[in-house]
């Protein structure tokens, strides 16, 4: 994989102007561009659309009951997203609902990415919400329920990439949020990484939003972590 192919980059915002813009000045140096729940919500379809350059990740994390996240899954296909995440706590029946409905728009279906532990949790995090294992042991508990009810890949954090790669070998894909330039403050993340170790440990796809696009010039600091991974 090319090195720009690694690297997703996430235009987090509602302004749909700045989203073009970021995505113009980036999509040279990436393979995916990602649209997260807070752009959908604000521009919807419309929205989706006006965005290029680059094939979308649309990360939506859907998390409901079976027959609800398979509506929603149906409902974006004609968007034609690359990749689409759902929570992998959602349980196994969610995820066969998901990769089922993805299947309907057969060879231009979304990768159904799921998701583990998100990297804003550590453990404390997880015990205040009644899980009582490290975010190590979750993320692969749920990796594993995940890939064996249909899907293509997992989203984690870059701590546990080396883990899950070990554990469900290499065909399982990696997507992975929570990176850092060397030197970056970690923001709201607290499992982070630098995005050549990230790749070095297994990683397919490595998500780096607020070091790209708060840049003085975002293009140049998407092309600096491009070439930080070849």
């Amino acid at each position: 994989m090319a090195a720009g192919g690694r690297l997703i980059v996430a235009l987090d915002t509602v302004d749909q102007a700045r989203a073009r813009a970021w995505a113009e000045a980036v999509a040279p140096h990436a393979g995916l561009l990602k649209l997260g729940l807070e752009f959908f919500l604000a521009n919807g379809s419309a929205g989706f659309r006006g965005i290029s350059g680059a094939p979308i990740f649309l990360d939506l994390k859907l998390h409901d009951i079976p027959n609800t996240v398979a509506g929603g899954v149906r409902a974006v296909l004609p968007l034609r997203p690359r990749m689409l995440t759902i929570h992998a706590s959602g349980g196994a029946a969610m995820i066969q609902a998901a990769h089922q409905a993805a299947l309907s728009a057969a060879a231009d279906r979304p990768m159904i990415l799921a998701v583990t532990v998100l990297t804003s949790l550590d453990e404390t995090a997880l015990h205040a919400v009644g899980v009582g294992s490290s975010p190590a042991e979750q993320v692969l508990r749920l990796g594993r329920l995940a890939i064996e009810s249909g899907a293509d890949g997992l989203v984690c954090s870059p701590l546990e990439v080396a883990m899950l790669r070990q554990a469900l070998g290499p065909a399982v894909k990696l997507v992975v949020p929570g990176i850092r330039p060397e030197g970056d403050a970690a923001g709201d993340q607290t499992r982070t990484m630098t995005p050549a170790r990230a790749v070095a440990e297994g990683a397919d796809w490595i998500v780096v939003g607020r070091p790209i696009t708060g840049a003085a010039d975002p293009g140049t600091a998407a092309a600096a972590i491009a070439a930080g991974i070849q």
